[in-house]
């Protein structure tokens, strides 16, 4: 996924490069230079846990009047958070812990980050600079270990670096495609008087990200979209990144081409605009999948072609010509080869496609889609989204977070934790503006709602926040609803409980003859089932409630709206809504794991007829 504009996005001060006047010096310890560097790049909120390595860095924290220090219960927790943030915020997130097993809890955040192109700054302790390398108490190479999910690692060895190497890491997780950063520092580096000044004088050699598209591969883009037949726009997480809705907005009004957008793009453009035709994917809407592959021309701006939208790879879009518009260069080319490669910002791109299609219309080339619109209007009417109500009465989970949705103000950002809750938050919210959507699209992480939503609300307090969670993710990262009662972060928890890891469930339904090995949350090692339906040990309103948090439980459909209202009107505190589902409902449309878009399933036993659609 692509990606902001050198420096162009976020209020962090950039840092110089030589030849500029010193700045005054302080001398301070090392961790006094750290606090007072995270205030110079604009950290206001980090996230983490004290240890032994890092907590010379706390002791100058507590007297900081520009950081505020968020106390989480577990380091995954704190990375959540901090993706959250930055997602919410646009803003690089902060996390810190110390060596050992703080750094180790940091990687699955870290590699989430990674994965969803997000703004990350990890800081943490070290042992002592003498005992690296001797297996001392809680040592962990923490560097090498994520030098494969971070966009670059540091190890402070002077602590007259640690101004430059902030500042370093600041800017490189906020340019080009984003992406975390880590900052290991060894506690005597921490602990030992040093010198600080601001802003330092920097040097990344290399580290040149290109934002300004070639001008050449624009106009032959702008080309293939008025000769095209079928055109899509393939929107992903990168336009979100780059800030670009508006200008792609612009785009696809002047061409009057379909938009898809990405798991990661959802908010990129509004669902309600006639021209969004859905998100595409193994989950995808039929008409969103259909039309990439019936295409003749697929515009990719910021996405980047992962399996999960192509299916089997050799089979996707075989009709199409690719224009790919990304800012990594590695991504171009990486799974579909482009015909026209551009490499720059997502935004500076679209805006740049937006004059050139707007040449070739004043000289009199203007694409005539009517035929592929036909073609797109009976999918969308034929194989809308939509669920059946379970016929026990129980709640469809498909209208629990429907009716969310509906019931949100304007300004709620959801975040979703991974499987079927995640799905159907996709298809059932609609997203009409970015930074509305947070989930772990990528590493596809359980676990990530309830930290992620307390991250966002800690960022953006005055917006209403809602973690859609099920109750396999919930059970992984809940302990964080103590810190957000404990910080003022009243965010709101949906717990879809249907007792069971519910997308690894439908699989075994679907393709191991419903053996439902260990995904029953509800039974014990015998396997009986209690007569009542969900998850119940634990019992999560008494849990949540043991937080400090509301919690209310919903059994019934004519319940439903009493109970999200209540929880609406909750705001002194987090609250959590225990929605006892059906635990056979299934995410729908979907294309099964290795094969191929063209196989693609409306719903159980409804494949899809669209005749010969190729030439609409």
């Amino acid at each position: 996924m692509t990606e902001q504009a050198t420096g162009a996005h976020h209020p962090q001060p950039r840092p110089r490069s030589g030849g500029q006047q010193s700045a005054p010096v302080e001398h301070v310890t090392g961790a006094k230079s750290l606090i007072r560097s995270l205030e110079e790049v604009g950290a206001d909120t980090v996230f983490g846990i004290p240890g032994g390595t890092i907590l010379p860095a706390y002791d100058p924290m507590m007297d900081s009047s520009r950081v505020r220090h968020v106390l989480v219960r577990h380091e995954q927790g704190a990375g959540h958070a901090a993706t959250g943030y930055a997602q919410a915020t646009g803003k690089v997130g902060v996390c810190m812990a110390t060596s050992g097993p703080g750094a180790t809890n940091l990687v699955t955040p870290i590699a989430d980050a990674n994965m969803d192109s997000v703004p990350l700054v990890a800081i943490t302790g070290q042992v002592v600079s003498e005992a690296i390398g001797t297996d001392a108490f809680q040592e962990a190479d923490i560097v090498g270990i994520t030098m494969p999910i971070t966009k670059h690692s540091f190890l402070v060895t002077k602590g007259e670096d640690i101004p430059k190497v902030i500042a370093e890491a600041f800017h490189i997780a906020s340019t080009g495609r984003p992406g975390p950063v880590l900052v290991d520092i060894p506690k005597d580096i921490l602990q030992k008087q040093t010198t600080f000044s601001w802003p330092p004088q920097t040097d990344l050699p290399g580290y040149r990200p290109v934002t300004k598209p070639h001008a050449k591969q624009i106009r032959e883009a702008a080309k293939l979209i008025t000769n095209a037949k079928r055109p899509v726009l393939y929107v992903g997480g990168g336009v979100l990144k780059a800030q670009a809705t508006a200008e792609l907005k612009v785009l696809a009004e002047l061409t009057g081409a379909p938009v898809t957008t990405t798991l990661m793009a959802l908010g990129a453009f509004p669902d309600s605009h006639p021209l969004h035709v859905g998100m595409p994917g193994m989950h995808g809407a039929v008409t969103a999948v259909t039309a990439l592959q019936k295409a003749d021309l697929i515009v990719a701006l910021g996405a980047r072609f992962d399996d999960r939208v192509t299916g089997k790879l050799d089979s996707f879009a075989p009709f199409a010509k690719i224009v790919h518009a990304d800012i990594d260069p590695a991504e171009i080319g990486k799974n579909r080869a482009a015909d026209v490669p551009i490499v720059g910002d997502a935004r500076e791109v679209i805006a740049d496609l937006v004059q050139a299609v707007q040449k070739e219309h004043s000289e009199g080339h203007v694409g005539d889609y009517s035929a592929w619109w036909t073609g797109l209007n009976r999918w969308r009417e034929t194989y809308p989204l939509g669920y059946d109500q379970p016929e026990d009465g129980s709640l469809s989970p498909q209208q629990v977070i429907q009716r969310i949705g509906q019931l949100a103000p304007d300004d709620t950002i959801f975040a979703a934790g991974v499987g079927q809750h995640q799905m159907w938050a996709a298809h059932f919210i609609q997203y009409e503006k970015p930074a509305t959507w947070l989930n772990s699209g990528g590493a596809g992480t359980m676990g990530y709602a309830v930290p992620a939503a307390m991250g966002a609300k800690a960022g953006a307090p005055d917006k209403p926040v809602w973690a859609i969670d099920g109750d396999g993710c919930f059970q992984m990262t809940n302990q964080e609803l103590t810190t957000c009662a404990l910080n003022n972060i009243p965010i709101k928890v949906a717990i879809i409980n249907n007792g069971a890891l519910g997308m690894v469930r439908q699989w075994q339904t679907l393709f191991y003859n419903q053996r439902y090995s260990n995904t029953v949350l509800h039974a014990g090692p015998e396997g009986d089932t209690p007569p009542n339906k969900g998850t119940r040990v634990p019992d999560f309103v008494k849990l949540s409630e043991a937080m400090g948090c509301y919690a209310i439980r919903c059994e019934r459909p004519e319940d439903l709206d009493k109970c999200i209202e209540e929880a609406n009107s909750v705001n002194d505190r987090p609250v959590v809504v225990d929605f006892i589902v059906h635990e056979d409902a299934m995410v729908w449309p979907m294309v099964a794991a290795g094969t191929s878009n063209d196989e693609v399933m409306a719903a159980r036993g409804v494949r899809p007829d669209f005749g010969d659609n190729e030439d609409d």
